[in-house]
C-alpha cells in the first residue's frame, strides 16, 4: 500500500451515532486500485474504493484546479464542526428543493416525506428568497437551477416556480422528475416548454422492468416530450448487483433517441438518507465507482466506447477562461475536484457510436485553448479567431469524424461570438455521457467536498450537495422548516398516501 495524497474525512461510525467527527485520511494505491483510507481513534480503520483503476486516477487527478474562494457557500450550518476553512468552487448548478413529497418510494432516495414523517414544502415567497440568494452568490451569481424534490411535479404551482426562475435571471432551468406525470399529459409537457424549461432531468434506472419498473411510462414521457421538443437528460442511479450491467444499454437507448435525449448522467449510489446504515457487506456489494461504470459500458460496446474516452469535469476549465477573456465578463468556472465526475461526448453516425476522442485530440485542443486564453492586448477576438483558423485542423482527424462535422466552423463562431450559443450545433449532434458520484460518510474526501460545484439554495443558506445529502445537513434543514404529516394533512384536507401512484410499483 502506497500513499498518493493526504486528505481528511469523517468517521462513518461516529456519524451513525449522530456526530460529525473530522479525522485524517489518505488516498492510497493497492493492487492497481485506489482507495480512501482513514482511522478513528474510537472506531478503528475504514477503507472504501476511490478508483478501481490506478491509471484512470492518474489521468484524472492531474486536472485538479486550485479553485476560487466562494465566501457565501456555508462550511457549517448548525452546530456541526467546520470541516474546512473556505469553499473553493463557485456554483455551477443550484439545486432548489420545492417539496419532499413524492408519488413513489424508491429505496435509494435521499429523502421523502413518507420516510421522514414530515412535510417540507416552502412557500412561493421562501422559494423566491432562495432563488435570489443563489443569483446573488459571490464570486458570480448562479445562472443554472435544477428544480427538484421529492417529486416537483406533485406541486400544482410548479409552472409558476419555473416562470419565477426565468424572471429572476436563471438562463438554464432544469426540472428533476420521475417523468410519470409527463407520461400522462402532453398538455403539461407543452406548458413546461412554454414556461421555458430547458431540460427535463428524468430518472431512468434501466431499460427492462427488472431494473426500471416504470420503463413503459418513461417511454411515454419521452414520446410526449419529443412532440413538444423539450430536451431530456436521463439520470440512472447505478447500484452494484441491480442495474450496473445495463449502463451500456441505457446509452444505446439514449443514442437511439438522440433527437430528444441530450445526455445520460449516471449517478453511482450514495449511501445517505435511507440507506446510511447498510451492513458493510451489503454496501460493498452495491458500491459502484466510475471505473466499474466504464467497464460495464466497455463490455456492452465491445470497446467502441472505453474508459479512455472520459475526462474529469475540470478538464474543460480553459474554455470558461477563454470565453471570459473574449466577453470581458466573469464566467462560471468548472473547478470541481476531478473525483467529482467525468464525461465524454458520443456522436452517432450510421448506427455507430463515435466518442469525440476518436477524431479530436482533446488534450492537445484544450492545451491550445488554454494558451489562447492568455492572450492580452488589442484585437483579442480577431487574434483568437485567426489562431483557430490556422491551427484547428491540427487537432482533428477528419476521416474518423462523423459525416458533416466541421469543428473549424463551430469554434470559429464560438471565438467570434464568445457565446455558449455558438456551440449549440455541437451539442445537438452529440450525446453527453457523464457521471457524478456523490459522497457519503464512508468515502467522504474533504478535499473534494470543498470544491463541490453543485449547491443547494436553502432557507439556511447555500450548502454544498455532499454536505446537504452526504452529511445529513439537508435532513436538519428540512426538519427545522417542516411540519408533521398529520399537521399537513389537517392543513390541506387530504392524506399523504393520496400522493402515491396506484398504477405502478412504488419502489
Amino acid at each position: 500500500m502506497v500513499e498518493l495524497e493526504k486528505t481528511s474525512s469523517i468517521c462513518p461510525a461516529c456519524y451513525q451515532d449522530g456526530t460529525i467527527k473530522k479525522i485524517d485520511a489518505s488516498i492510497v494505491k493497492e493492487s492497481g486500485k485506489v482507495f480512501i483510507k482513514k482511522k478513528c481513534d474510537k472506531h478503528g480503520d475504514f477503507k472504501d474504493i476511490y478508483f478501481s483503476d490506478l491509471a484512470i486516477y492518474n489521468k484524472w487527478i492531474k486536472y485538479k484546479i486550485t479553485g476560487v474562494e466562494s465566501p457565501d457557500v456555508k462550511i457549517k450550518v448548525f452546530d456541526e464542526p467546520a470541516l474546512y476553512d473556505m469553499h473553493k468552487s463557485q456554483t455551477v448548478l443550484t439545486n432548489l428543493l420545492i417539496t419532499n413529497r413524492c408519488d413513489l418510494r424508491c429505496s435509494y432516495c435521499f429523502m421523502n416525506a413518507g420516510a421522514s414523517g414530515r412535510v417540507y414544502e416552502p412557500t412561493m415567497e421562501q422559494i423566491r428568497d432562495m432563488m435570489i440568494q443563489a443569483r446573488n452568490t459571490r464570486p458570480i451569481g448562479s445562472k443554472a437551477i435544477q428544480i427538484t424534490g421529492g417529486e416537483p411535479t406533485i406541486r400544482e404551482d410548479l409552472l409558476d416556480i419555473v416562470y419565477m426562475a426565468k424572471n429572476l435571471g436563471f438562463s438554464h432551468v432544469q426540472v428533476n422528475t420521475n417523468g410519470l406525470k409527463l407520461s400522462e399529459s402532453l398538455d403539461f409537457c407543452q406548458q413546461l416548454k412554454d414556461a421555458q424549461v430547458n431540460t427535463i432531468y428524468m430518472s431512468f434506472d434501466g431499460v427492462t422492468k427488472e431494473t426500471n419498473p416504470w420503463i413503459d411510462l418513461n417511454k411515454k414521457a419521452i414520446k410526449n416530450l419529443r412532440k413538444v421538443n423539450l430536451k431530456i437528460v436521463l439520470v440512472p442511479v447505478l447500484i452494484g448487483g441491480k442495474n450496473l450491467h445495463e449502463a451500456g444499454k441505457i446509452i444505446k437507448f439514449a443514442l437511439e433517441n438522440i433527437d430528444i435525449i441530450r445526455g445520460v448522467n449516471f449517478q453511482p449510489i450514495s449511501f445517505c438518507g435511507r440507506v446510511t446504515k447498510l451492513k458493510d457487506e451489503k454496501r460493498e456489494q452495491q458500491r459502484v465507482d466510475y471505473v466499474m461504470m466504464m467497464e460495464a459500458i466497455e463490455k456492452e460496446f465491445n470497446g467502441q466506447i472505453s474508459r479512455e474516452d472520459f475526462y474529469p469535469v475540470p478538464f474543460v476549465f480553459p474554455i470558461s477562461k477563454l470565453i471570459e477573456l473574449l466577453k470581458r465578463e466573469k464566467q462560471v468556472e468548472f473547478t470541481a475536484h476531478p473525483g467529482c465526475g467525468g464525461a465524454t461526448y458520443i456522436f452517432y453516425d450510421n448506427g455507430k457510436p463515435i466518442p469525440i476522442t476518436r477524431f479530436i485530440d482533446v488534450e492537445g485542443l484544450l492545451k491550445f485553448v488554454d494558451k489562447e486564453s492568455q492572450i492580452r492586448g488589442p484585437l483579442k477576438k480577431l487574434r483568437v479567431a485567426s489562431a483557430f483558423l490556422k491551427k484547428i485542423d491540427n487537432f482533428v482527424t477528419q476521416e474518423n469524424a462523423p459525416a458533416g462535422f466541421n469543428l473549424k466552423k463551430i469554434l470559429k463562431d464560438a471565438a467570434i461570438g464568445g457565446s455558449y450559443d455558438s456551440l449549440r450545433g455541437f451539442h445537438y449532434k452529440s450525446l453527453f455521457v457523464g457521471s457524478m458520484w456523490f459522497q457519503d460518510a464512508f468515502n467522504l474526501n474533504i478535499d473534494r467536498l470543498q470544491r463541490c460545484v453543485i449547491h443547494y439554495s436553502t432557507l439556511e443558506g447555500i450548502v454544498p450537495f455532499c454536505s446537504y445529502n452526504g452529511l445529513g445537513i439537508g435532513d436538519k434543514i428540512r426538519e427545522k422548516h417542516s411540519i408533521t404529516i398529520p399537521e399537513w394533512e389537517e392543513q390541506v384536507g387530504k392524506k399523504i398516501k393520496d400522493d402515491l401512484r396506484k398504477d405502478v410499483p412504488l419502489t
